[in-house]
């Protein structure tokens, strides 16, 4: 890390130690033949997409102030797993996530816990992914420097004899003391925020597909009516029927003057 690389912790446990520690993935326990023969290993944890929504009664989420007992009508962003996003999307490869990464496609993310518990979770994310999280969120965190201590872990003594017999290749599954689950398929690092924040660029060229998926989503409108705010830049319905040149907020503004 030290030198501008950043590592990827592989493991087949959804109880490793490492998980949530550093940037990591978990993948199905493949006999070693189908590795060998090519046979493609599919990530079950630590890849996310980001999903942003409205939260309204017509939404398939429910909300994160209320815990699904109500809706509040502000926007919604939420880091799921693939077979959780809606709709589902494809599962990623290891091997894809190797190269993704070097070219910059793909890039770790931490989102430090807020709301007790957990220390804060490592993923991986796409880079557009990222770049809107952070726009949204208003917050760059970088990867910490060291792995950060949890409360929450137990060490574990079954008072016996450490046994050192190497198994690789045995047929059979060994297992040492229990370990609570490290790797959970809720969502996690939920943002609330009351409209889409202004766009640090004008250029309704540089809008990104996710920016531009998000947007739609929130505002409930198709993506080709969606523009920019003629006054502020914010993304808003600006075509179709019945549209606008400046967004609310603005607009008020300007009624008031």
């Amino acid at each position: 890390m030290e030198h501008g690389i950043t590592p990827l912790w592989v493991t087949k446990d959804r109880t490793a130690s490492l998980i949530d520690r550093a940037p990591w993935a978990r993948v199905d326990d493949m006999p070693w033949k189908d590795i060998a023969d090519g046979k493609e290993m599919a990530i079950r944890g630590g890849y996310r997409h980001l999903e942003v929504w409205k939260c309204v009664a017509s939404s398939e989420r429910h909300c994160l102030v209320s815990e699904g007992a109500g809706h509040c009508g502000a926007i919604h962003a939420d880091w799921f797993v693939p077979a959780l996003c809606l709709p589902e999307k494809k599962p990623v490869f290891i091997e894809d996530l190797v190269l993704r990464s070097a070219t910059g496609e793909n890039v770790p993310v931490y989102v430090p816990g807020r709301i007790g518990g957990r220390a804060g979770r490592h993923m991986w994310v796409s880079a557009a992914d990222r770049a809107l999280w952070e726009e949204i969120g208003d917050e760059k965190t970088p990867l910490p420097a060291a792995p950060v201590e949890e409360g929450d872990d137990v060490i574990t003594f079954d008072e016996q004899e450490i046994d050192r017999t190497c198994r690789a290749g045995e047929d059979g599954r060994f297992a040492g003391a229990d370990r609570p689950l490290r790797d959970l398929d809720q969502p996690t690092g939920g943002l609330t925020f009351p409209r889409l924040p202004v766009r640090r660029s004008g250029d309704p060229a540089r809008v990104t597909p996710v920016e531009r998926a998000a947007a739609s989503a929130a505002l409930g409108c198709p993506p080709w009516e969606l523009g920019s705010c003629a006054d502020c830049g914010r993304l808003m319905r600006r075509y179709g029927w019945d549209a606008a040149m400046y967004c609310n907020v603005c607009r008020s503004v300007l009624n008031g003057r």
